[in-house]
């Protein structure tokens, strides 16, 4: 049918050693430019994330920092804020939207980890103790 498209995006890592490859095809996206960059890309790469502390892939030296340019989403990374206050967290994950759980005075556990890259503005979950 004219207009259906299949947008997809193939990725793996590490680069130089491969641990997992990752396929990601979307049928018929709708409400999007169907390009598979844009659309299954970042799939693919939520996915890659995820399973970083589960291989244990260590960040490797030397490699460089990704210039953005207007257009690009931005990503950090998240500082660990476990033992600490809710204000003293929100200083520390101020590029961050805030939900909390529980109604204690310490962050017991957080979502994504500390050391996660994720996009500026995403959400990070922080518990507290109760």
């Amino acid at each position: 049918m004219v207009g259906n498209y299949i947008t997809s995006f193939i990725g793996f890592m590490p680069a130089d050693d491969p641990k997992i490859v990752v396929y990601v095809a979307i049928d018929n996206p709708k409400g999007a430019v169907a390009y598979g960059g844009t659309i299954a890309a970042p799939i693919a790469r939520n996915i890659l994330e995820d399973t970083i502390p589960i291989l244990n892939i260590k960040k490797r030296e030397g490699g460089f920092l990704k210039e953005y340019r207007y257009f690009d989403t931005k990503y950090k990374m998240v500082e660990d804020v476990v033992g600490l206050t809710p204000k003293e967290a929100r200083e520390k994950l101020k590029d961050f939207n805030i939900e909390y759980s529980g109604t204690g005075d310490k962050i017991i556990s957080m979502s994504p980890s500390a050391g996660s890259s994720v996009p500026v503005g995403s959400t990070i979950r922080l518990m507290l103790e109760q």
